[in-house]
């Protein structure tokens, strides 16, 4: 089943055995196909690898953790949140629900409670947000800043997001501050020059919210012409309150991801189709904002690259669920259960253009979420059930769910829980 076997190979080793249903989201293994499924499975793991899949308990491991039949698949790669602010926007959730439609600006109420809040409360709250990800299964995130909107203040954000991911993108764009009201296109040239070299040695992204209410076209490209000239590769908020043009820019930029997509015409699906742009849905906001859902399976039908992705945020998506995310995905944007985890996990991936995560194949790094259900379509068939027994983050055991797991077996077998730990 896999090459070399591991008889040589005991010391430093550890196995999930007795795997029911391995998704390896690599279709070189098993049945074949996106999901690349392995039944009666074990999977090897060696200095935070994947070392081999073997057959349940012929794994040659030193140490063997028995998962009693339960589904194993790559953890959730998470490619688009904003988890570093203050405060929360409930009031402003409850009038929506309430029939006020959805404005951009509603970030400026974030942007004040965070100018107002010290790093350390900073730094206590993203890391509460991030552990809570990680018992929901998300061992990995991308995430932006945007929520200061000066030079100081986006460079301490992206600070902050370097302690918990090396996918941190600068969202200088993200609006434009009331300063600046009158001023947009001096605010386009701040966040080109000085706001950008302040954020540089923290991000590896740069993004802009291309859309009505934020950045026009024009704004937007010099945003993303001053980034990659910096070193940074791109990513666009596109689409999200109306067809525009986010999606064909991105497109025309070669950015990484356009995320939202919730209006695309069949000029944008024509343009990502033919690109190496991955199309990121977030479904949770456009239940939040009683927006239209995406029709993904159309895009699929496309030749799209799909990612999802949760969208963590105080206005549109105060959540971490990446399975709610799947469950709406399947529900709401028309897609099938193995096109919904595909996209949460080897589409996220692709979506940061990052080959050694979302899959479990040899080589890769053992980002691993265990499931108290037999297969993934649990996630969309019990939505609001948490079924995350484990999550493990480069084999370091992250979470446990002592309701769900033995954990005396498995705190034998792995060295630590440490959920506030950075990401290898």
């Amino acid at each position: 089943m896999s090459a070399p076997a591991l008889a040589d190979r005991h010391a430093g080793t550890l196995a999930l055995d007795n795997i029911g249903l391995l998704v390896t989201c690599d279709q070189r293994h098993g049945e074949g196909g996106p999901l690349g499924i392995v039944r009666e499975a074990a999977l090897v793991i060696e200095d935070g690898r994947v070392a081999a899949i073997e057959r349940a308990g012929r794994s040659g491991a030193e140490r063997i953790i028995d998962v009693e039949g339960r589904c194993v698949i790559p953890g959730f790669v998470d490619s688009h949140t904003h988890l570093i602010y203050a405060g929360e926007r409930a009031c402003e959730w409850a009038a929506r629900m309430a029939g006020e439609p959805y404005r951009a600006g509603g970030i400026r109420t974030t942007v004040a409670a965070t100018a107002a809040a010290g790093e350390r409360q900073l730094r206590e709250l993203a890391r509460a947000r991030r552990a809570e990800g990680l018992r929901a299964g998300i061992t990995h995130v991308e995430v932006k800043s945007g929520y200061a909107l000066s030079v100081a203040g986006e460079a301490r954000l992206c600070a902050l997001a370097g302690e918990l991911t090396d996918d941190v993108t600068f969202l200088g764009a993200h609006v434009v501050p009331d300063a600046y009201a009158e001023r947009a296109d001096e605010y386009v040239a701040l966040v080109c020059g000085e706001m950008l070299a302040a954020c540089r040695p923290h991000a590896r992204w740069i993004d802009v919210f291309c859309e009505r209410g934020a950045f026009d076209a024009e704004q937007s490209r010099a945003v993303l012409q001053a980034g990659r000239a910096a070193g940074l590769g791109l990513r666009v908020h596109a689409n999200q309150l109306g067809p525009g043009p986010g999606v064909r820019l991105a497109v025309q930029m070669g950015a990484a991801s356009a995320d939202h997509c919730t209006f695309l015409t069949d000029a944008d699906l024509e343009a990502l189709g033919a690109s190496q742009t991955v199309a990121t849905f977030l479904p949770a906001t456009d239940f939040a904002t009683r927006q239209p859902y995406p029709d993904a399976r159309r895009a699929i039908a496309a030749g799209v690259t799909v990612a999802l992705a949760t969208n963590t945020n105080p206005g549109t998506s105060a959540t971490t669920s990446m399975s709610f995310c799947i469950a709406l995905a399947v529900r709401e944007l028309g897609m099938s259960v193995e096109q919904a985890l595909h996209a949460a996990t080897a589409g996220g991936a692709r979506a940061l253009r990052r080959e050694d995560i979302g899959r479990l194949s040899p080589g890769a790094r053992a980002d691993v979420a265990v499931l108290d259900a037999p297969s993934p379509a649990h996630l969309a068939y019990r939505p609001g059930v948490p079924l995350i027994a484990a999550t493990l983050v480069g084999g370091r055991l992250a979470h446990l769910d002592r309701a769900l797991t033995q954990p005396e077996a498995w705190r034998a077998a792995l060295a630590s829980c440490d959920p506030g730990a950075r990401e290898p």
